[in-house]
């Protein structure tokens, strides 16, 4: 290149940098399908002119419902570039889900994949603000609705009054806890995002971006944005299922972000998995724990590969603190490879007494407050919600609880809402379940507190294990005994198949506590 980019303050506007500098360079795989920068930011300005010709102006919302797609990035960037934001429905969701996150959005059009729209057609009446559904097809093929909006459009680039501040994106939390929250994310805070969680990447020429965490999630929203940043081409998996991920990787792609989960299931694979993912250069991970034993395991498989933590919220467009390739392997420091690793640039960090609001010194277990530009503009729709996580000077509190050593480093505990307190003590999950994952017959483990007359709360554990091995309540109640002060190990096991779990990969503790706490004055559900 002969001049550096220069920094955007829009989210699409990297995608036209791109299409300018380097038109015929490949931008995007999916499927059987493939565009270059070119070809691609074309496609992002026929979709605003599409948008603009079925009436969406600054200020409105439109929706999409589908699987992995690259519309749905075309979606957001078109509707973006227009003052508009795109609210990207989880796919998985029940009928009764999807009417409410669409009408909560005041979506008035809605983009729907081939295999969602008997859903959509089934509660249609049930949509009264949009105006339009638009039909996409995984593939792209004859009477695709979308295509065709495309081709009759014409490109319209972005209009000037749209601003930095402007909702480019509403994204849903996972609603582990009543009805999810419309988080709206601006411009301002996914390039900021994009910038500052991009600090310790090193994408060179001939690197390919694997895109599979699902689009519906920050994971995948945020993440695709690294590439067309750095003009690096992505891949993009319609699910992150074996064969697609093992399909992409052949295909070039070497960097990614994904759950913990897949490692586990890639180890289990046996030793051909292992070794096709060991052409992985960079594996990032977050959006749930990982157990230390498979992390050990995973950088011992793939030993040339750098690994990066991830820690952060929707709220915060994704990622706020991160645990570097260097720390992973800091023979110095090996307490340090459960933290979640130092705040990113523009990120502060602090840890507050939830009760007195006043800051604790380091070491101490508190709330973990943040503090950047990348924090949402507010709940859609919900400034008091708002109001109760962001206060007056801009600091967001996460709900979670951590602490952070003399390196900066930040170790999440637990949610505030998931600490259990048992006759006065504090007992912090993650620590006991860090216990549990290191027996040799654990797959998986989650702690919770469940009711009890003399305590208030009593440690839990839910475990599944790994196949063809064994192990008994008493038993896994001894091994905590070995590690941990006895208030802290569990007073009963709970033994199932698979431990439940959200789109996202994350553990679903409302769900294992529910049958405990149902019908008590005093729940933690």
């Amino acid at each position: 290149m002969s001049e550096p980019a220069p920094t955007p303050q829009f989210v699409d506007e990297r995608l036209a940098w791109w299409a300018e500098t380097t038109p015929d360079a490949a931008a995007m795989a999916y499927l059987d399908r493939s565009w270059t920068w070119s070809e691609w930011n074309q496609r992002v300005r026929r979709a605003a002119g599409a948008l603009r010709d079925l009436g969406v102006g600054r200020g409105d919302v439109v929706a999409f419902l589908d699987k992995n797609h690259p519309a749905c990035v075309e979606v957001s960037l078109a509707a973006g570039s227009l003052g508009a934001a795109n609210a990207i429905i989880n796919w998985r969701l029940a009928g009764a889900e999807v009417d409410y996150a669409v009408n909560d959005a005041g979506a008035r059009v809605l983009f729907v994949g081939s295999e969602l729209m008997p859903t959509v057609e089934a509660l249609r009446d049930r949509l009264p603000k949009v105006e339009h559904v638009v039909e996409v097809t995984p593939d792209g093929a004859d009477g695709d609705a979308y295509e065709a909006l495309l081709a009759a459009a014409t490109p319209l680039s972005r209009p000037d009054e749209v601003e930095p501040d402007d909702v480019c994106l509403v994204m849903y939390s996972s609603g582990t806890t009543g009805h999810p929250k419309g988080v709206m994310l601006t411009h301002t805070n996914m390039v900021e995002h994009t910038i500052n969680a991009h600090d310790g990447w090193d994408f060179e020429p001939g690197d390919r971006s694997m895109v599979s965490m699902p689009l519906f999630h920050v994971g995948g929203s945020s993440y695709v944005l690294f590439g067309i940043h750095d003009g690096i081409p992505s891949v993009m998996t319609r699910e992150p299922d074996a064969a697609s991920l093992a399909g992409a990787i052949m295909a070039g792609a070497n960097v990614t972000f994904l759950v913990p989960a897949v490692l586990a299931q890639v180890l289990q694979s046996g030793p051909e998995a292992i070794a096709l993912f060991g052409r992985l250069k960079t594996y990032t991970y977050g959006a749930a724990p990982m157990p230390l034993p498979l992390l050990r395991a995973a950088m011992a498989a793939w030993p040339e590969t750098d690994f990066i933590q991830v820690y952060g919220l929707t709220e915060v467009a994704g990622v706020a603190t991160h645990l570097m390739p260097e720390a992973h392997r800091d023979a110095d420091h090996p307490e340090r490879l459960v933290s979640a690793g130092q705040p990113l640039p523009g990120v502060e960090v602090r840890i507050v007494d939830p009760a007195s609001l006043q800051d604790l010194p380091v070491g101490e277990h508190g709330e973990i407050w943040l503090r950047t530009r990348q924090l949402m503009k507010g709940f859609l729709g919900k400034p008091e919600e708002t109001a109760k996580v962001i206060t007056d000077d801009g600091w967001f509190r996460t709900g979670d609880m951590g602490r952070v050593d003399d390196g900066g480093f930040v170790f999440v505990q637990d949610r505030l809402k998931d600490m259990i307190i048992s006759g006065g003590e504090n007992i912090y999950s993650p620590e006991v379940e860090r216990v549990l994952a290191e027996h040799p017959s654990v797959m998986e483990v989650a702690i919770i507190g469940v009711p009890d007359d003399r305590w208030g709360e009593t440690v839990k554990a839910v475990v599944s294990l790994k196949p063809d091995t064994e192990a008994t309540e008493a038993e896994l109640i001894d091994w905590c005994k070995q590690s941990l002060a006895a208030f802290k190990c569990p007073t009963s096991v709970d033994i199932i198949e698979a431990l439940p779990r959200n789109p996202t990969g994350k553990i679903l503790k409302r769900e294992l506590r529910r049958p405990y706490w149902e019908g008590r004055d005093s729940a933690v559900v």
